[in-house]
């Protein structure tokens, strides 16, 4: 009959740990495997695909449950991670054999989507952030912290509005916020909808000398608040030192070129609209880096392009020297492609979760750090000084693992041969009592079959009966009467031990066993005095990243042909000589891709672009975006030669997309991206406007498109592209002094068009949207109607009120006048082709019948 069930001391202890991560799976340690109950188990069962079993089967209400095997739970925990939710790793902290009672146990990690630092989701060239936020109603800003618990990033900000947050957290794609319960349901709300981001919550904060030294240098108590609560949150859920996390860095986001979320999606920077890949993107194009530091580096550089024109010059100075090298830079590629990723291996060593492959890694790693550093020198005029200072090969941990840590070093640092020989003289001890008493057994059993005449006798060994000697049961005969003393019968077979024999076993195993402990604990100690280097290790791991990325731009500016841009801070010159779209060219090919310039000098504000679609207005306008972007970034570009201003911010509106997550309209969404621009835009902004007011009424959209052109010129005054279907607003050029009319070239000839993709002075003509619609192959019939209505409404000069629809004769009298336009011969001809036989004849035959055919009509 079933019970009700009750709590045993076990289950009591489990709903105890639980009570404290209610918004977390928990992983609790039973034996060899990681247990979970009730709620936990029911949905990780559904989640990682489990069996659902159950515990006290035979009660009223028995408790869901379902395990995995501890040696095979990461990749649960990263499937876990990968869906969003947290893991409370739940581990017994006291030895079972020495415990009477409950053993003792504690979660000992709470990972998160923020915090994991092992899961196959973290890609090797992206970073990991864990953002944290605290608002100050007092004086209307937030403070903003984000760190990389892999890297040991860390850096905060002052932000002034919800934008600025959601626009930092779009470009660090963090995937957890920690939050008090000061910010807004709105902001929330925001956050969740367009970055589908976990909330994680942590009201107090904790201070101590480790954080504290990590935030000393930061004077604004809003941004060490911030801090404060970014580093509780990591050092409540990790549960050990943070050691490798970095000093806190301030950092502007007003100091390096500002694009807002929308820009930044629009212009494919680092994500595919179409796919939402890397692949078919400016990153995709930018990226020949060899390092993983490096490849986290350049995306960082890619969000945030530079203001300084010196700070540009340096990095253009950089890329300049190693293009002039060709032969040092490749040995560089060489040595980088050797280098593992330093910045994770510091973190590892500094979490206590690296292994002695880890160490092998980092060893070759830093021996290439001399061959780099000599590439350096000899290429280096001056610009490579600061670099070269943190070059810093650490021969003295290169040393500490060449003559610790075995080559051969397994993955697991408990069970032993991680130790080089010659190492430790009681290590090398215990292994010379191990090697000699397999010795001895080999030799034993060699004598014991001399002595029996048993040629199958084995000394074996098993971890629960030691070591024996088994003989099988057909030569038990054999054996010479009380020779052994019998330890365990078998079906087939009979296993004995000797005095000599249990003596060498006690010997074997305790030296197994204590070369193990020591094993460990020479590993700890090495562990840690490679800890002290961290920083050291850290710095470096910043000047390869640096150098990774600049010899990137040498590579990818040479196989495109990109040329260095003349940057001035205090112009608004802006030359661009048969500029290319460089993520287009790479996929079209340099011979397919149509160049264009762009110029305006220092009284134009806004280039008025009119042409059809499929023309390359988009792509001229997304060029000039990318090219800046890449300039100041400290590439090179594509172009035969660029003299650019430096730039504050771009806004761009390219491209037709429904925001449905927010219930936004194309329209919608298209004016609060124009809306951005106008009021936040300087004159040292670059806006970029696609078609702006199209998604309403003609009227509406034309008064919209005039409205924001003239608003731009008399206010703004930022450089402006402005593409536009509405050809009557060409005419502003004669009002506006500072806009300038440019067009698509195309040529029309027999009714057909073709674009030559090349911009030209002036305002278009005509709109060729029908031969567009012929080119994507509309009916003709359609076609021809629309040419008519077309004519109609330009002889009317109207453009709204639509031509009245020819009436539709009955369908005999349509056939009648088909046939009635059709003469005997022709009908003929049609007869005689429906009845040819195409598969019976040949070739020639085919064509003469075509050319009989022909004569005939």
């Amino acid at each position: 009959m079933p019970q009700k069930t009750q709590n045993t001391p076990m289950m009591e202890q489990y709903l105890t740990i639980k009570a404290q991560y209610q918004d977390a799976f928990l992983f609790y340690r039973l034996g060899d495997f990681y247990e979970m109950f009730y709620e936990d188990a029911v949905k990780g069962s559904q989640i990682l695909e489990l069996t659902l079993t159950s515990r006290n089967r035979n009660a009223d209400e028995p408790i869901p449950m379902c395990g995995i095997p501890h040696h095979a739970a990461q990749g649960y925990i990263d499937t876990l991670i990968e869906k969003g939710y947290k893991v409370a790793i739940c581990e017994q902290v006291e030895d079972p054999k020495t415990t009477k009672g409950m053993v003792k146990r504690e979660v000992v990690q709470l990972v998160t989507p923020g915090t994991a630092m092992a899961s196959r989701d973290v890609d090797a060239k992206e970073n990991n952030y864990l953002t944290a936020l605290v608002y100050d109603a007092a004086v209307r800003s937030y403070g903003f912290a984000y760190a990389d618990l892999s890297t040991g990033e860390l850096k905060t900000a002052l932000l002034a509005d919800d934008e600025s947050v959601l626009n930092e957290c779009s470009s660090l794609q963090t995937r957890e916020i920690v939050l008090g319960s000061e910010i807004s349901d709105d902001l929330r709300e925001n956050l969740e909808k367009r970055l589908n981001i976990l909330f994680s919550y942590q009201e107090e904060t904790a201070v101590n000398a480790e954080l504290s030294f990590l935030t000393s240098e930061i004077q604004q108590p809003l941004l060490t608040a911030v801090l404060q609560k970014l580093l509780t949150y990591l050092s409540v859920t990790q549960k050990r030192s943070l050691g490798h996390i970095q000093k806190a860095v301030v950092y502007e986001p007003a100091h390096f070129l500002k694009m807002d979320y929308y820009s930044k999606f629009n212009l494919e920077l680092s994500q595919s609209i179409r796919t939402g890949q890397k692949k078919g993107t400016l990153l995709w194009l930018l990226d020949e880096t060899d390092t993983a530091m490096g490849g986290r580096l350049l995306k960082q550089w890619l969000d945030r392009p530079l203001i300084r024109e010196s700070a540009i010059a340096e990095r253009q100075n950089m890329v300049e020297s190693l293009l002039n090298a060709y032969f040092e830079r490749m040995d560089l590629k060489d040595s980088l492609a050797k280098v593992y990723d330093l910045e994770r291996l510091a973190g590892r060593v500094a979490f206590g979760n690296v292994n002695g492959r880890d160490l092998l890694q980092l060893k070759v790693s830093l021996q290439q750090v001399p061959t780099i550093r000599s590439i350096i020198e000899g290429i280096n005029q001056g610009e490579w000084q600061t670099l070269l200072l943190d070059l810093d090969p650490a021969e003295d941990v290169v040393t500490l693992i060449e003559q610790a840590i075995d080559e051969d070093a397994p993955l697991t640092i408990t069970e032993g041969n991680i130790i080089k020989n010659g190492y430790h003289p009681q290590l090398d001890a215990y292994r010379d009592a191990m090697s000699n008493g397999k010795q001895w057994l080999a030799e034993l059993e060699a004598k014991e079959r001399e002595a029996t005449g048993i040629k199958t006798l084995k000394v074996k060994f098993n971890r629960v009966f030691g070591y024996f000697i088994e003989i099988t049961k057909s030569n038990l005969g054999a054996l010479p009467k009380d020779r052994y003393e019998r330890k365990q019968t078998l079906a087939n077979a009979e296993r004995f031990i000797t005095p000599e024999l249990k003596e060498m076993e006690t010997r074997i195993l305790e030296a197994e066993e204590k070369s193990q402990e020591l094993e460990y604990t020479l590993f700890l100690e090495v562990r840690e005095q490679i800890k002290q280097a961290i920083q050291r290790l850290q710095k470096l791991a910043r000047a390869i990243a640096a150098i990774d990325v600049l010899q990137s731009f040498a590579t990818v500016s040479e196989s495109y042909q990109y040329v260095r841009p003349q940057m001035t801070s205090g112009s608004h010159e802006l030359h661009l000589v048969e500029g290319r779209h460089p993520v287009v060219e790479k996929v079209m090919g340099h011979q397919a891709y149509v160049p264009n310039s762009v110029h305006m000098d220092s009284t134009t504000t806004i280039l008025l672009i009119t042409g059809p679609n499929m023309s390359g207005k988009s792509t001229y306008m997304r060029q000039l975006a990318l090219t800046v972007i890449m300039a100041q970034m400290g590439c090179f570009v594509p172009a035969e030669s660029a003299e650019l201003p430096i730039f504050d911010q771009i806004f761009t509106r390219i491209g037709a997309s429904d925001d449905l997550i927010s219930g936004q309209s194309t329209f919608m969404v298209e004016m609060m991206e124009a809306n951005q621009a106008l009021r936040h835009a300087t004159p040292n902004s670059l806006i970029l406007f696609d078609e702006i007011g199209r998604g309403t009424a003609t009227y509406d959209g034309m008064a919209l498109a005039q409205g924001i052109i003239e608003y731009i010129h008399q206010h703004v005054r930022a450089k402006t592209l402005f593409s536009t279907h509405y050809h009557e607003i060409t005419v502003l050029d004669e009002t506006l002094a500072g806009l300038k009319n440019i067009h698509v070239g195309a040529v029309e000839k027999n009714g057909e068009v073709v674009f030559l993709h090349k911009m030209m002075d002036g305002a278009a003509d005509k709109s060729y949207g029908i031969h567009v619609a012929k080119l994507a192959g509309l009916p003709l019939p359609l076609l021809e109607r629309a040419s008519s209505i077309l004519a109609s409404l330009e002889a009317g000069g109207s453009h709204t009120a639509a031509v009245k629809a020819p009436e539709v004769e009955e369908e005999a009298d349509v056939q009648l006048s088909l046939f009635s336009e059709v003469s005997t011969e022709e009908l003929n001809v049609v007869e005689t082709v429906k009845r040819l036989n195409l598969l019976e004849m040949t070739p020639m035959d085919a064509l003469n019948t075509l050319y009989d055919l022909q004569k005939r009509i």
